[in-house]
């Protein structure tokens, strides 16, 4: 799992695993734990061991195996019912309620925000109607999702409702005129920017070159997208400076408006490594940035209680679950740990020239060298390395961004296929722009720097990196 993740799925299990504790270093530094030093060793940042003691073995596999298939509610959670509350709270508060008491509450959505907006229109009733409908057609974009007739086909459905095309073609209008942000309720991006232009030029003392990017959008719009300035100029008779100008102001306009008004729910990027450079060793050495963790241990007190041969059978049962569910996710997160550094340590030793001198120079490296390395299934390298991040001297980098195939150099140098693209882009950076080259060009440069790729291959890199072809990079 990666970071946020696993904090919510240790959570969960402290909400409702009895047998978990979470340690409370200030109040129990002193305190015995109950399970052995691995699993009640507090989930800090630690550096990178290389060698014997930072090794899965066969038992840890075994082990964790064994409690996994004889305990397969530890994911379910189903003996770590909710039914039994957490008696040892002792009446403190609930720190994650308070959590949630203190943040701030969800914002609106786009469509809330626009039946709102749409109550106050002074409309006819079969006009409010229709545009009731219309706006639960409007994405987070700002933008009208499918075509009016396939909207009335659908409208069919919903009984004590009778529209035509006419009548939602009136509401459509009014919603773009009414309602904000300016081009809600366009059908395409021309239609968005369009009524975005509208918008200005209803304004008093607007730019009157506003009323040029309208027939530039309106007119010229196929054009313009393929960058065919010169034959634009051409059919009104202008200059291209003066078209320049008017795509000037086109940044002023937006392809998603309703982006603008809504809170978008963006989850953090906690990196889950921390590489560092040890300038005395001259190596890189990797911590764990799990110190957002809590420290878990087992509880003696249900620890005890499960044990016991005085306790009712069925209590005595549902507390030795919850006992090996907490031990099953203690070995878990400790495997997690042990795993994660050994690839990473491997990443770092492998892909040493990338950390010293950047994304040029990224090598080769399958999964399956990582994984006969270490001794471990391919699967296990593929699940350590997902949806995590690590925080380098190079920036925040995806740990998958080291796992890849390659190719040779002319001069035998192995470089991985992100290494080429990386080189591709430089190529692209630093070409003139008046004249921008071809994607055969880009191949025939690369060959120049020992990088030998087909055309095609080129097309596929460059559209990955979302560059756009030649004659659209073109500046006049």
């Amino acid at each position: 799992m990666p970071m946020l993740a696993l904090q919510e799925r240790i959570d969960q299990e402290l909400e409702s695993n009895i047998a978990l504790e979470q340690i409370e270093h200030e109040a129990d530094s002193d305190a015995p734990s109950t399970t052995d030093d691995d699993n009640a060793e507090s989930l800090e940042q630690r550096e990178l061991v290389v060698g014997e003691d930072g090794k899965d073995t066969a038992d840890d596999w075994e082990r964790l195996g064994e409690l996994e298939s004889g305990y397969q509610d530890a994911f379910d959670n189903q003996y770590s019912s909710g039914t039994f509350s957490r008696a040892r709270n002792d009446g403190e508060r609930d720190r994650k309620m308070d959590a949630f008491a203190n943040m701030p509450a969800r914002g609106e959505r786009l469509a809330e925000q626009l039946s709102h907006q749409w109550t106050f229109a002074e409309v006819e009733s079969d006009i409010t109607s229709a545009g009731e409908l219309l706006i639960t057609y409007i994405n987070d974009d700002g933008l009208l999702d499918g075509d009016l007739e396939t909207i009335l086909e659908q409208s069919k459905n919903v009984p004590g409702q009778e529209f035509t095309l006419e009548l939602l073609e009136n509401a459509l209008k009014e919603i773009q005129e009414r309602l904000d942000p300016p081009g809600v309720g366009a059908r395409n991006h021309q239609e968005c920017m369009l009524l975005q232009v509208d918008r200005f030029l209803s304004e008093p003392g607007h730019d009157p070159t506003w009323q040029e990017v309208r027939e530039l959008i309106a007119d010229h719009y196929d054009d313009l997208l393929q960058n065919r300035l010169p034959k634009i100029a051409q059919k009104k008779n202008v200059s291209i400076q003066d078209i320049q100008i008017a795509m000037e102001l086109m940044h002023k306009l937006n392809l998603s408006p309703g982006r603008d008004v809504v809170d978008e729910d963006v989850p953090p990027i906690i990196p889950d490594v921390l590489v560092d450079y040890d300038e005395e060793a001259d190596i890189y050495v990797a911590a764990l940035c799990d110190g957002v963790l809590p420290s878990l241990r087992i509880s003696r007190q249900y620890q005890t209680m499960a044990k016991d041969k005085t306790v009712e059978k069925a209590t005595r049962a549902f507390v030795t679950n919850n006992v090996r569910n907490a031990q099953w996710l203690i070995e878990s997160i400790n495997q997690r740990k042990n795993t994660l550094l050994r690839v990473v340590n491997v990443v770092l030793t492998r892909q040493r020239d990338y950390f010293d001198h950047g994304p040029q120079h990224l090598k080769p490296l399958p999964m399956i060298d990582v994984a006969d390395q270490l001794g471990i299934h391919v699967a296990t390298v593929s699940r350590a390395v997902s949806d995590k991040w690590m925080q380098t001297p190079r920036g925040q980098v995806a740990l998958r961004k080291f796992f890849s195939g390659g190719t040779a150099t002319d001069s035998g140098e192995d470089l991985s296929w992100e290494a080429v693209k990386a080189k591709l882009k430089e190529i692209i950076d630093g070409e003139d722009k008046s004249s921008p080259w071809s994607d055969a060009a880009l191949s025939d440069e690369l060959k120049k720097h020992g990088i030998e790729i087909a055309r095609r291959t080129v097309v596929k890199y460059r559209q990955q990196l979302d560059i756009p072809p030649a004659r659209r990079r073109k500046v006049f």
